[in-house]
C-alpha cells in the first residue's frame, strides 16, 4: 500500500517550480515510466527543504566500493553494470527468492520524496528521490511472525568496484534495520534523483533511503535483503562499535567521538555560508519518535 507518507501543504502552498526544477523534467520522467507522486518539489521548498543541485548530489559521494574520495564513485561507477539486476529476499519470508529489478518495478508504485541527508561527517544536502516505500517490497515477499530484523547486503564486483581492492571495510557492505524502522512509511528504496534514473555513484539501480538516520545506513546498490529474528552486523559497526552505533540515528546530542555533530555543513551553500544546526533525527521526529518510546538515545546511538 502506497502512499503512507501524507504531506500536509496544499495547492496554495506551493512556490515557482522554476527556481529549482523545470516541471517538464518531471513530467518526462513519468513518461518514461517513474509514475511520480506524493510531495511535489515546490511543495518542499514551501516547507524550508531547498533540494540540492543535481551536480553536487551526483559528484559529492561516499560509496567506498569505488573509492574513499568524494569524486571516486563519480569517476569510476560507470564501471558497475546494473542491468541486468536481481534482489535476493530470503530469511523469514513466505516467497524466498531472486527477484528481477524489472519485476519488482513493475509491481511499486514510485514516489516522488524530497528529504534531507544528513551524513555523520557533518555535512548535509537535501534530495528529491524517485521509489517506493521498503514496506511495499516486504509485503510482496511476506514478512514471517518471527522476522524482527532486516539485514541488507551491497553487490560485491572486485572487477567492476576497484575500491574493495582495499581493506577499508569487510566487504561486503552490509546494513541493517529493526522491522518498524523499516515498514516504517519514511522507509524508501530509491530508484531515481529528480525524477530520472539514479546515477550508478548514488547507488543504482536499487538503494535504501532512511533520512532520520545518518547516511551510511542508507546502504546502495542493493542485492539482498534478509528478514531475521537477531540484530544483523552491519558494516561500520563492526569497523568501530565505539563510532558507529546499530541506529545511528541524528542526534545533535551525541557526538562523534572525533566531531560534534551539534552542526552541519550544507553542500552547495558556498564556502563561507554559515554552518547550520543538527536537527533531532534529522527534522523527522515527529514522525519516528515514538519508534524509541524508553529506549536511552545517548546510549543506544
Amino acid at each position: 500500500m502506497a502512499y503512507r507518507w501524507k504531506n500536509t501543504l496544499r495547492d496554495k502552498d506551493v512556490t515557482d517550480e522554476a527556481a529549482f526544477l523545470n516541471r517538464r523534467q518531471l513530467m518526462a520522467g513519468a513518461a518514461a515510466g517513474m509514475g511520480l507522486a506524493g510531495i511535489g518539489a515546490a511543495q518542499a521548498r514551501a516547507q524550508g527543504l531547498e533540494p540540492t543541485s543535481y551536480e553536487d548530489i551526483t559528484t559529492y559521494n561516499n560509496y567506498y566500493e569505488f573509492g574513499t574520495g568524494k569524486g571516486d564513485p563519480v569517476d569510476h561507477a560507470h564501471m558497475l553494470t546494473t542491468e541486468p539486476w536481481s534482489v535476493t529476499i530470503d530469511g523469514l519470508v513466505d516467497r524466498p527468492g531472486d527477484y528481477a529489478f524489472e519485476d519488482i518495478m513493475a509491481k511499486m508504485t514510485v514516489e516522488e520524496r524530497i528529504y534531507r541527508f544528513r551524513c555523520v561527517e557533518a555535512w548535509s544536502m537535501v534530495v528529491p528521490w524517485n521509489g517506493f516505500e521498503l514496506a511495499d517490497l516486504l509485503e510482496m515477499a511476506g514478512v514471517q511472525s518471527g522476522a524482527k530484523y532486516v539485514a541488507f547486503e551491497t553487490a560485491l564486483r572486485p572487477d567492476e568496484m576497484p575500491g574493495v581492492k582495499y581493506p577499508v571495510l569487510d566487504w561486503p557492505y552490509v546494513e541493517g534495520l529493526r522491522l518498524d524502522e523499516a515498514t516504517h512509511p519514511l522507509t524508501l528504496m530509491a530508484t531515481g534523483i529528480y525524477g530520472k534514473e539514479i546515477p550508478n555513484q548514488n547507488g543504482a539501480p536499487l538503494r535504501l533511503v532512511v533520512p532520520w538516520k545518518y547516511g551510511f545506513k542508507s546502504i546502495k546498490s542493493i542485492v539482498r535483503i534478509t528478514l531475521t529474528e537477531a540484530e544483523p552486523p552491519t558494516s561500520w559497526n563492526k569497523a568501530n562499535a565505539r563510532e558507529y552505533g546499530f541506529y545511528s540515528n541524528v542526534n545533535p546530542q551525541v557526538d562523534h567521538p572525533r566531531w560534534s555533530q551539534a552542526s552541519e555543513r550544507v553542500i552547495g551553500s558556498g564556502l563561507f555560508a554559515r554552518r547550520q544546526d543538527t536537527l533531532m533525527f534529522n527534522g523527522y521526529g515527529d514522525e519516528v519518535a515514538s519508534l524509541y518510546e524508553g529506549m536511552d538515545l545517548k546510549a543506544n546511538f
